[in-house]
Formats: structure tokens, sequence, C-alpha cells
């Protein structure tokens, strides 16, 4: 271990969640729920299942490193110049790329807090103090003390807008404020991951936000989560110009993102209607389970993502451990302060009642 970097030993292993088998092998339920990752219950799009060809040329292939079909078509449908846009091995390598590019050793992040863990880790790997802004006693985003910590001039600041793992979400206004108050010596990254799922009037857009900005920034998107592409891992990052997007070209690995997943996310891109029907199905089923949530006296944070946080009011390790052994997947949140909360995915309407029956025994 003495060969181990110190900020190495500063991380927390990642909590990606329990897997079927693992629960499998635990308790042998008869059924399960998996509410643990923000999957989408309807998968991808069957276009995608259906028209996927693959080749020995495919698999034997080193797979295109500019991702340039991808990235053509991207594109075209977000009205931004294609040397902007760059393909990650998920949204999460490309934050990992980000932090590689900009962060110096004793540089300061600011980001919101309860946070995606790897929007610190990935700062902290590299020897950055992260400078958490916690939501207010009432779960609401401070947005002037946000606003106050960038104005301040860190090296980066980087927030998922809705946020992971609470939901909640700036308005167009609120975002104006936080990019108004970014120095131009300071990198902003808006992780949108979520974005297909909280679109509407009170919610920001950052890409049609920014459009006009002229600071350094990247919006960061994924195919994993409405679009149905989790295990193939394609996400992707708009920049602020060319230029920039080719030093982050120079920091990620030359083929980061196979053939396989490339194709996959072309596909996808044809049938748009398809992730409409994913997120009506998610608003809907979301509503029922905050409304059951509520019902019963629970904490309930107000969500613009496909999952909600809620306080059980105790131990969340182990009040979700009674979940496991009924077929219950969910994700218990292990960052200070919040470990009386738990983050559970909208699944199918037979996942969500799964859960409810489960969670109102244990009640």
């Amino acid at each position: 271990m003495i060969l181990v970097r110190p900020e190495v030993e500063a991380l927390a292993p990642y909590n990606a969640g329990m897997t079927l088998a693992e629960l499998t092998a635990r308790y042998q339920p008869a059924r399960i729920a998996k509410l643990g990752s923000n999957e989408n219950p309807l998968g991808p799009s069957p276009h995608v299942l259906a028209d996927l060809a693959l080749d020995s040329a495919t698999l034997r292939l080193y797979p295109d490193p500019a991702c340039s079909a991808l990235r053509d078509r991207l594109a075209a449908r977000l009205d931004v110049a294609g040397d902007r846009v760059i393909i990650g091995n998920g949204s999460e390598d490309l934050l990992s790329v980000i932090c590689r590019a900009v962060l110096r050793p004793g540089d300061r992040v600011v980001t919101l807090y309860p946070s995606f863990p790897l929007h610190e880790d990935y700062a902290t790997l590299q020897g950055a103090t992260v400078e958490r802004i916690g939501l207010r006693a009432d779960l609401t985003i401070d947005v002037a003390a946000l606003a106050d910590a960038a104005a301040r001039g860190p090296r980066l600041v980087i927030f998922a807008n809705p946020m992971n793992p609470t939901g909640n979400w700036l308005n167009p206004a609120e975002l104006a404020t936080i990019a108004t108050a970014t120095p131009r010596d300071t990198m902003l990254v808006i992780d949108e991951a979520y974005f297909e799922y909280a679109q509407g009037p009170d919610y920001a857009d950052a890409l049609d936000l920014l459009q006009d900005h002229d600071r350094p920034f990247v919006v960061l998107r994924t195919f994993s989560k409405a679009w149905g592409l989790a295990g193939l891992r394609v996400g992707y990052g708009v920049t602020h110009n060319a230029q920039f997007r080719d030093r982050l070209d120079r920091v990620r690995t030359p083929f980061n993102v196979n053939a396989i997943a490339q194709a996959a996310a072309l596909l996808a891109l044809d049938d748009p209607g398809h992730v409409d029907s994913v997120v009506a199905l998610s608003r809907s089923e979301r509503d029922r389970v905050g409304a059951f949530l509520t019902a019963r006296g629970l904490t309930v944070v107000p969500s613009k993502g496909n999952f909600l946080f809620f306080d059980c009011g105790r131990d969340s390790g182990e009040f979700v451990e009674g979940l496991l052994r009924q077929g219950v997947i969910v994700k218990p949140w292990k960052q200070p302060d919040y470990t009386s909360f738990i983050r559970v995915s909208i699944g199918s309407a037979a996942e969500n009642d799964h859960f409810m029956a489960a969670l109102s025994g244990l009640l």
C-alpha cells in the first residue's frame, strides 16, 4: 500500500448497488424489483434490439475513435457544431476526463451536496479540495450559497441538474444566476444525466441557456437512463468551443466507446417516441409512488428524475435489508448527514407495487 497515492486512500468504495445475482444468492426471493440504479424499466427502443446487426468486422476491428457518425447525429439533433461534441464510455467517463484535463493538486471544486459521488471522487483523485454546498433545512437547493461559492473563483463548479440522488432541480433563472456568477477562469460542468425526464418550463435546459455563454462550460448527457442503454455505456458532452473539446480528446482513451455501443446509440436516436413513452411512464409512476410515501408520513424530496429520495427515519442500511429480504433492491444513501435516506428508482407499475407492498410491511 505504500505505492498507492494518498488521494486513492481517501476515496470510499463506490456504491454501485446490488445486482440481481447478488440478491438471489443472498435471499433467493420469489421475484425481484431492481430499483437501486435508476435504470429504465422499458429498456431501449425495440429498433435497437431488432436492427443491431453484428458481423465479424464489428468485433475484430477497433471502433471509430472519434465516434464520427454518432457525434454528427447528436450535433444535428442539438443544433451545435460537431467539433464541440465529445462521446464517452458513459458520461461518468467524461467526468473523469474533465477532471484529469482541468484539475491540479490544491485546486478548489464546488459541488452541490448530497452529490453523485463521482463528482467528488474524480476531483479528490486529482488532489483537489471539494467544497460542498448542502441543501437547506427544507431540502431545497441553496442557490445563493452556490452562486457565492462559484463567484469566489474555484477551478471547477460541477453539479447535476436534476440533482442525484435528491431529484432537486434548478429553474432557468436559478441556473442563469449560477452561470453569471461563475468567473471566466472557472470551468462550469452541468451533469444532465436525467435531462429527458426533467424537461419542462420550470427546468433549466443548460444547452439552451448557455448557447451564448462566453465562459468555459461542459454539459453532459447520457444514453444510460431514458434511452435504456446503461449496459452499453454511452454518454456525451457539449463543450463551449472546439479547442477545449480537442484538449479533452487528448486525455480520454483513444477507443473509449465500443462499436456496438456506437451503433446502438445511433439506432436509439431513430426512435425518440420510445423515450417519450419512457418519460411518460416514469412521471406518472413517480407521482404515484411519491403520494404513497408521503401518505405514510415519510419526508420525500420533490424530484424531476426517474427516482425519489426519502427519509426512512432510521439507519437506511439496516432498513433496506428488510426490503432485500422481500426481493426489492433500492439504494441506501451513505454520505454523511443523509444516512437515513433511501433513493428508490421508478420502475414498472408492477415493480413499484412490489416496492410499496414491501415497504408497507416494514413500516
